[in-house]
């Protein structure tokens, strides 16, 4: 089969029919992969039994103190996942203390949920105190997490509640300025 087809193109038919066909083949399949992974890092919805189960919790503080969730209820709250031992949550606590600092007038709360041991959050707290409560949530921290729409189980993870409750935002990764700037809206 060495049928030339136009002038432009010197290739057999066949062979341009393989590129074709293999080219197609690996479009879908880059597709494919794109979907999945997107689909997998993407945020999944919270259950309303989620959003209770959550106001109904307590965790110790670093230093055995209780936080019960229901205490903090009727107020914006922002809670982040963070663990000592994760660059990225270490990097933006300094953001999380300012944004306390800024709209706790504003009736905002912010609430840290350590997914780590209490002594390596003490150690911690005494070289960077955070203005705001820590609870120590332990290797629980990453089941509740996903409960609230963390699918991959991964930190930081963000999650803001508004003041009746339910889930108004999620975010995967770092905070930025400008997630906090946005949030601080809501209020």
């Amino acid at each position: 089969m060495s049928e030339v087809v136009g002038e432009g193109d010197r290739r057999p038919v066949g062979l341009r029919r393989r590129v074709l066909w293999s080219a197609g083949v690996a479009l879908a399949a880059g597709a494919a992969g794109v979907w999945f992974s997107h689909r997998r890092l993407q945020l999944q919805p919270v259950l309303a039994e989620a959003e209770s189960a959550f106001w109904l919790g307590e965790f110790d503080g670093p230093n055995g103190e209780k936080l019960r969730m229901a205490d903090l209820r009727g107020k914006p709250l922002l809670v982040n996942f963070w663990a000592t031992w994760c660059p990225p949550c270490v990097e933006e606590l300094p953001m999380l203390n300012a944004f306390h600092r800024a709209n706790a007038a504003r009736g905002w709360q912010v609430l840290g949920l350590a997914v780590d041991q209490p002594s390596a959050v003490r150690g911690f707290l005494q070289k960077l105190p955070l203005v705001f409560p820590v609870g120590m949530a332990g290797l629980g921290g990453t089941e509740l997490s996903r409960s609230l729409g963390n699918a991959t189980g991964g930190l930081p993870f963000t999650v803001v509640f508004g003041a009746s409750g339910e889930v108004l935002h999620r975010k995967i990764g770092k905070v930025s300025d400008a997630d906090l700037a946005q949030w601080a809206q809501l209020a």
